[in-house]
């Protein structure tokens, strides 16, 4: 399976919270799969920390190059046919940042990782 992790997903495995679902933790811990972690999510958990919504053990910098490393997550960069994916997506979601992650799993045909059941009225194979 190849997979693109949700902010809360990247953040959840590497708490160990029990809120990630086991099935998601299933997916993520095979290492058959290939995790995609996108930039969108970094650009999340920057923005997040700056304004003191988010409390990491590291500078975001440090702490998501850890833990990429750590576990073997592919980095998705952010293309233009991903940012200009999002005009042809419906107005179901709000968050920029998670409508970001949709038009990459379309674009790339990628599964999400994601606990947001909102995300699964754009068609796309959400697993949770």
């Amino acid at each position: 399976m190849r997979a693109l992790l949700d902010t809360h997903a990247f953040l959840w495995w590497n708490m160990d919270h029990h809120a990630l679902s086991p099935k998601a933790r299933a997916v993520i811990a095979d290492a058959s799969n290939e995790i995609f972690f996108s930039a969108a999510s970094a650009w999340e958990i920057a923005t997040k920390a700056s304004r003191g919504r988010l409390s990491l053990p590291d500078p975001p910098d440090a702490y998501i190059s850890d833990r990429l490393t750590r576990h073997g997550f592919v980095v998705m960069p952010v293309l233009v046919s991903h940012a200009t994916h999002v005009f042809e997506l419906p107005d179901h979601h709000r968050d920029p940042f998670d409508r970001l992650l949709v038009a990459q799993a379309k674009v790339e045909n990628l599964s999400v990782l994601s606990g947001d059941r909102a995300l699964a009225s754009y068609g796309i194979d959400l697993v949770w």
